[in-house]
């Protein structure tokens, strides 16, 4: 079975039950704060992914690490994954809940990096602009990158606007590059 497919499923039935316990937003900020937390841990992952270490050593670690952080709903789910053996899909369970939340919401999570710190203004009038484009709610996370140079880069869904002086540089070097061959 094909890697999102599996994510959506777990994904799904995860979104089914939040939904009848009304504790959507909840789970989807544990959910987030667990899927970062193993994204961003070596060690972690290593323990988590690794074929010999057994399911109940997997869980208890992942209750240890969790355990007073997150509902007991949560706990169950990650018990849960490990059981079927599909930890390695977690964070695309994670993104796969999220937007599914997102959805019910009428919400877009949106990745928007530019070369410098924004002010609050440029903040409010990129996401104003999305906010019409998308025609959702904008759910924004604002990065900096100084290798942009210039502009803005924003990823919502399956769209990219990128808006950077680094890309326009690029595209100019390789039609320049193009045209000297």
């Amino acid at each position: 079975m094909l890697r999102g497919a599996v994510a959506r499923r777990y994904a799904q039935a995860l979104y089914e039950i939040a939904v009848a316990k009304n504790t959507l937003e909840v789970l989807e900020k544990e959910m987030k704060g667990v899927a970062e937390a193993i994204e961003g841990s070596r060690e972690l992952q290593k323990a988590l992914y690794h074929p010999q270490v057994l399911p109940g050593q997997k869980k208890e670690l992942l209750k240890a690490i969790f355990g007073d952080k997150v509902s007991q709903e949560t706990i169950n789910f990650l018990g849960l994954v490990v059981d079927k053996r599909r930890e390695n899909y977690f964070s695309g369970i994670a993104a796969e809940f999220v937007a599914l939340a997102n959805a019910a919401r009428n919400t877009a999570a949106a990745s928007i990096t530019s070369a410098v710190e924004l002010g609050e203004e440029q903040k409010q009038e990129i996401l104003k602009v999305l906010t019409k484009l998308s025609g959702k709610e904008v759910d924004p996370v604002f990065m900096v990158d100084p290798s942009l140079i210039g502009g803005v880069v924003v990823r919502i869904g399956d769209k990219i606007i990128d808006g950077s002086i680094k890309t326009r540089l690029a595209t100019l070097k390789s039609r320049l590059m193009s045209k000297t061959s």
